[in-house]
């Protein structure tokens, strides 16, 4: 039955994952003010582990790119190893914490993870770019200092679902 519920919140969490984007998009500059790929990926990752967040994580930016052409380049390159990451890291750091309180779990599991997703996305991209085009700065500034809303975003709204989802019985950890 578990395998069953993680496979039907694994497909529910990529269309989250698609849908979400789709209407962001919407908004002027939107992608940027919210990064909604990665509540998807960093939901899987707490919710049913490191496997299905790596799956959520991966799913998401090639299906947006295939769907609607977003994100393009070096981003969709970065962000098939940023999403990932954070889902991969999420659901390992949950496992580790577990004997934590589960705000402790939750939150230490969060930005832990969401540094990790961003220190591989802007390896990546400076693996892609080269360090003549892309150096610290400008990874601070796109990974940090652009993305401060998404970042405060992600870290009050997806605790949230979390604790409505384990309130609903959908999580088991």
């Amino acid at each position: 039955m578990r395998n069953t519920r993680n496979i039907v919140l694994c497909g529910l969490l990529i269309a989250v994952g698609i849908v979400l984007p789709a209407v962001v998009r919407l908004i002027p500059n939107g992608g940027v003010l919210f990064s909604p790929m990665h509540i998807p990926a960093l939901l899987a990752g707490l919710v049913l582990g490191p496997v299905e967040g790596l799956i959520v994580g991966i799913a998401c930016p090639l299906l947006n790119n295939v769907m609607f052409g977003m994100p393009q380049g070096s981003t969709l390159i970065g962000m098939c190893i940023e999403l990932p990451v954070y889902g991969i890291a999420s659901g390992i750091f949950m496992k580790a914490l577990k004997n934590q309180r589960d705000g402790i779990r939750v939150y230490g599991s969060l930005a832990a993870s969401m540094i990790l997703g961003r220190i591989a996305g802007g390896i990546t991209q400076a693996a892609v770019l080269g360090t003549e085009k892309y150096s610290l700065t400008v990874w601070a500034s796109s990974y940090f200092v652009g993305t401060a809303p998404a970042i405060l975003i992600h870290l009050i709204l997806i605790p949230s679902v979390y604790f409505a989802l384990k309130k609903a019985n959908f999580v088991k950890n």
